[in-house]
C-alpha cells in the first residue's frame, strides 16, 4: 500500500486567470488558494490506476489517448451521482483541478479532470503566453476540444451509472473550446462556463488591451465605452480568429454562463449581449451577472455563483433523465 495527497486544502497556489495571449502586456490578475495536502492510503488495481476513498468519494487516476498522445487526470467520483462533469481548462499551464472537483463531489457530481496537455503527467507540448506562443490559435483551441471529447468518451467507461447525464464545465479560454466540443460529441448534454467570452478571440484581444489590466478601469470607463472599444479598436495581432457564436448557433443543450461585472478580461455586457439574441432565438442558454466580481467567479472567496452551477447542473441532470 502507498500513499498520495487526496484531499487538497493547505499549500500556496496562485493562478492567474486569462484568456489570450499577452506578448509585451503585462496583465497579472491573481488569485490565491490555500490548501491542506492531506494523505490516504491508496490501492493500485490491476490497471496500474490508483484509488484512494475518503468521506464516500473515490479518486481514481486514470490515462487517456488524444490525437496521438497520452492525458493523465483523474475520476472524483461520490458513492451514488446523479450527474458528471468534465472539467475544461482556462488559459493557464494548469494541472488537474483536483480542488474545484472535490467541491463538485461534495455536491454529488462526478467529474474527471486531467492535466492539461503538455502539463503535469500529460504529454505534448503546452501552448500559452508563458512560453511565448498563441494559445487561442483556432488550430490550439480545436485541439483542446478534442481533448476534452476524448474526456467525454473516456469518462463514460469509468461511471458506476452509465446511464446519468455528463456535461462540461469550464472557465475562462474553455468558452471558446467548450462549444467546440460539444459540436463534436452528442453525448455532452450540458455546459456551464465561468467567465467564458461569446466573442471572438480577436475581439478579446481589443478589450484586454484597452483594460491593459487596470483593476480600477471600471470606475473610469463605461460599459458603452468597453463596447465600441471591442468593436472598433485596430488588431494588434494578425490571425484567423475564433467566434464561439459560430457553435453555439448549432448546439441544442442547455447552457448557463456565469459573469462578473468588474471583469476586465472579457467585456461581459458584449457576452451577455450575445447570449440574448440566442435566449431570443429560442436556444436554452442562461446567464447570472455578479455585481461585486470581476474575471474569477469559480473561487471559494465568493461561492454564490458556484452553488448557483451546481443547483442549475442537478436541475438540467433530472430534466433529462
Amino acid at each position: 500500500m502507498s500513499l498520495r495527497p487526496f484531499n487538497i486544502l493547505t499549500a500556496l497556489f496562485t493562478g492567474r486567470f486569462f484568456c489570450g495571449i499577452f506578448d509585451n502586456l503585462s496583465i497579472t490578475y491573481e488569485n490565491q488558494y490555500f490548501f491542506q495536502l492531506i494523505y490516504s492510503p491508496v490501492i493500485n488495481n490491476a490497471s496500474g490506476s490508483a484509488f484512494a476513498q475518503s468521506d464516500g468519494i473515490t479518486v481514481q487516476d486514470i490515462k487517456f489517448e488524444s490525437q496521438g498522445i497520452t492525458l493523465a487526470g483523474s475520476v472524483i467520483e461520490p458513492e451514488k451521482p446523479s450527474v458528471a462533469v468534465v472539467i475544461v481548462h482556462g488559459s493557464d499551464p494548469v494541472k488537474r483541478e483536483m480542488e474545484f472537483a472535490r467541491r463538485l463531489a461534495e455536491k454529488g457530481i462526478a467529474v474527471l479532470t486531467y492535466d492539461k496537455r503538455g502539463v503535469g503527467e500529460s504529454g505534448g507540448v503546452y501552448v500559452g503566453p508563458s512560453v511565448g506562443t498563441n494559445n487561442i490559435d483556432t488550430a490550439n483551441l480545436n485541439l483542446l476540444a478534442q481533448d476534452a471529447d476524448a474526456a467525454i468518451k473516456t469518462f463514460r467507461t469509468y461511471l458506476k451509472n452509465k446511464k446519468i447525464p455528463i456535461g462540461l464545465v469550464g472557465f475562462s479560454q474553455a468558452g471558446w473550446i467548450i462549444p467546440i466540443a460539444a459540436n463534436k460529441n452528442p453525448q455532452i448534454r450540458f455546459m456551464v462556463l465561468f467567465s467564458c467570452p461569446t466573442i471572438t478571440t480577436l475581439e478579446q484581444f481589443r478589450f484586454q488591451f484597452y483594460t491593459n489590466g487596470n483593476k480600477n478601469f471600471w470606475e473610469s470607463h463605461t460599459q458603452a465605452d468597453a463596447v465600441e472599444h471591442t468593436q472598433n479598436d485596430p488588431d494588434r495581432y494578425q490571425f484567423t480568429a475564433t467566434d464561439p457564436k459560430v457553435s453555439l448557433n448549432t448546439l441544442p443543450i442547455p447552457g448557463l454562463w456565469l459573469y462578473g461585472e468588474k471583469d476586465i478580461q472579457i467585456p461581459v455586457s458584449l457576452c451577455i449581449e450575445h447570449l440574448n439574441t440566442f435566449k431570443a432565438q429560442g436556444k436554452p442558454f442562461e446567464y447570472v451577472l455578479f455585481s461585486k466580481l470581476g474575471h474569477s467567479t469559480s473561487s471559494r472567496s465568493d461561492t454564490e455563483p458556484f452553488d448557483i452551477a451546481v443547483q442549475w447542473i442537478k436541475q438540467k441532470a433530472l430534466q433529462r433523465k
